[in-house]
């Protein structure tokens, strides 16, 4: 096992900052208080076939966990549609995981009682053999970008009453879905018409000065999957972000490269990982950006990844793009589920089009 100080480097070197490794994927999160009077939505476990996640080399199978939830009434009036959320998890947990740290249904059910208007919730299941996806294009991983803004809207508007237009659907992450979110954002402003960023992980360029030597040492012994699984959490997120950023057709069993061995290779792995940070290629998708009816980012102030929120949100007020910026008093996971009911839902309630589609 690696030592602490090596996880909290791998954390740094990808973003995906805790107050300390967890122990296990799973933490614990407050849950709001039952609000009286709410009426219980429906929840469907589904399986989306992906094509852009077919055939990649990590072997990921390209049926995806999701996990649906239908509004109260959706069964009762047949003719009636709606818009769709879609809400990407964290890093290190599925979706079974994610519903759970936001407390679904209650949250669901307590956001509608207190007015939010009924939509559908689509939450899709992005792990992966290094613990997550980061919502990236990378043909190790597959195009998990594509499967969320492509095959599951797809999937859903032709399963469910849904309004079937970017103006009446809402994209939302927390951490790295919060970083998925604003990836898949930025590029897909024809899929979806407002999107909403939780204390969102991996915006800004790394520096593999934080990844030390016996780190990297641990981390290039790796020689089968097996191998790879065993490794300490933070080591696992090093392969997750280098999976998705840096794929490498030519490097079994891993199919990667990493920021290490020597100068050339770090300098080119780490230029890699950079083109996908989106603080670096933001510029690149301005006019995308300007046609969101309300973009929202929320981080806790307690969180390391707050100073990144808060350049993101700098940047889109230097283009003169309307956002919406809270710091609210916690850290990384503390206040998800508050959060998820009573500004999250309320948010796409507020800037989704509600009407029928054309």
């Amino acid at each position: 096992m690696g030592t602490l100080k090596n996880m909290a480097a791998a954390l740094l070197l990808t973003g995906v900052a805790l107050a300390s490794p967890p122990a296990s994927a799973q933490v614990q999160t407050a849950v709001p208080a039952v609000v009286s009077g709410a009426r219980p939505v429906a929840i469907e476990r589904i399986k989306v076939h992906a094509p852009s996640i077919e055939g990649n080399l990590e072997g990921e199978s390209a049926d995806r966990d999701v996990i649906v939830v239908l509004p109260p009434g959706y069964a009762a009036n047949p003719r009636k549609r709606y818009p769709v959320v879609y809400a990407l998890h964290g890093y290190s947990i599925g979706v079974e995981q994610w519903i759970q740290e936001i407390h679904v249904p209650q949250v669901v059910e307590g956001a509608f009682a207190l007015g939010a208007k009924p939509v559908i919730l689509v939450l899709p299941d992005s792990r992966t053999l290094h613990n997550g996806s980061m919502y990236s294009s990378s043909p190790t991983t597959g195009d998990f970008e594509r499967f969320v803004a492509r095959d599951l809207v797809a999937y859903i508007d032709g399963h469910y009453r849904t309004l079937a237009k970017r103006e009446s659907r809402g994209l939302v992450g927390h951490s790295m879905g919060g970083y998925g979110a604003t990836r898949i954002g930025m590029k897909h402003a024809d899929v979806f018409g407002a999107v909403y960023m939780m204390s969102p992980c991996c915006l800004s360029a790394r520096d593999a000065g934080m990844l030390d030597e016996a780190a990297l040492a641990q981390l290039n012994a790796v020689k089968s999957r097996e191998a790879a699984t065993a490794l300490p959490w933070g080591l696992r997120a090093t392969l997750a972000a280098a999976a998705a950023w840096s794929p490498n057709p030519k490097a079994p069993p891993l199919y990667l490269d990493l920021p290490g061995k020597d100068e050339k290779q770090r300098a080119e792995v780490l230029a890699k990982w950079a083109a996908n940070a989106p603080l670096a290629f933001i510029d690149q998708y301005v006019g995308n950006l300007r046609r969101y009816r309300a973009i929202a980012i929320d981080v806790g102030d307690k969180d390391g990844l707050r100073f990144d929120a808060q350049k993101l949100h700098e940047a889109l007020d230097r283009y003169g793009i309307a956002n919406q910026f809270t710091v609210y008093p916690g850290d990384h996971t503390s206040a998800v589920a508050d959060r998820f009911q009573n500004h999250v839902l309320p948010f796409f309630s507020t800037n989704l089009a509600f009407g029928e589609a054309r």
